[in-house]
């Protein structure tokens, strides 16, 4: 690659504008626009602060079944347990408010960025054009199929070296475009990179806040 950018423009324009150069160049791009994503909010939003304040959520969330345990067993501790977990409650939504205003500003910055690369990557491969040869064919997917699918609408120089000759490749080839490889990669990369910079901890904790959350709403303080 640092070979054909010596060599001239032109030679890594033509390396990254057919499988397997675009392929593997918008894995780069991914493993980029991933690291800005992941560093600016790294940079911006203390990730260890609201990484405990979920650990207490959850506890918190966790709490509120084994006080209603009590409404049988013992009344009066009942409600005195309620009352203090109601006044932390009231407490903890508040600091979650004022975490989520923090955590606006990152994710503004990363869209307005994320946008603007995906943009200039996409004007250089356009809508259709082949990027990735998929196990399932994309075009299969309801909805969303034809927006990922590859295709050609001439028989291209570089499906010689796939095919062992020129043609063109339809819809049901099997192909994805950019955009559906893009997002795939993209998937797979900022997992990769929130671990290595200590930040999955945060995507679990938020997941499995969100299922605790749930119960713990299903469930209701009984009146004694």
């Amino acid at each position: 690659m640092l070979l054909l950018l010596i060599q001239g423009s032109k030679a890594f324009l033509d390396w990254i504008s057919y499988p397997p150069g675009s392929m593997i160049f918008i894995i780069f791009v991914a493993i980029t626009t991933s690291l800005i994503s992941t560093g600016i909010t790294k940079w911006l939003v203390d990730t260890d602060e609201i990484n405990r304040k979920q650990v207490i959520k959850k506890a918190h969330d966790e709490e509120k079944s084994k006080i209603i345990d009590f409404a049988e067993t013992d009344p009066e501790k009942y409600k005195k347990l309620r009352n203090r977990w109601e006044r932390l409650d009231s407490m903890i939504k508040q600091s979650q408010s004022k975490m989520a205003l923090k955590r606006m500003l990152p994710s503004c910055i990363n869209v307005i960025t994320m946008a603007v690369i995906f943009s200039v990557v996409r004007g250089l491969f356009g809508n259709a054009n082949p990027v990735a040869l998929s196990p399932m064919n994309g075009n299969d997917l309801p909805l969303i199929g034809s927006m990922m699918a590859g295709w050609t609408s001439d028989s291209p120089e570089w499906t010689a070296f796939v095919y062992g000759g020129i043609l063109s490749i339809g819809v049901s080839a099997g192909w994805i475009n950019f955009t559906a490889w893009y997002f795939l990669c993209n998937f797979g990369i900022n997992t990769l990179t929130q671990r290595l910079l200590k930040m999955q901890t945060q995507a679990q904790g938020g997941m499995e806040q969100m299922m605790g959350g749930s119960k713990a709403k299903a469930m209701e303080f009984p009146d004694i």
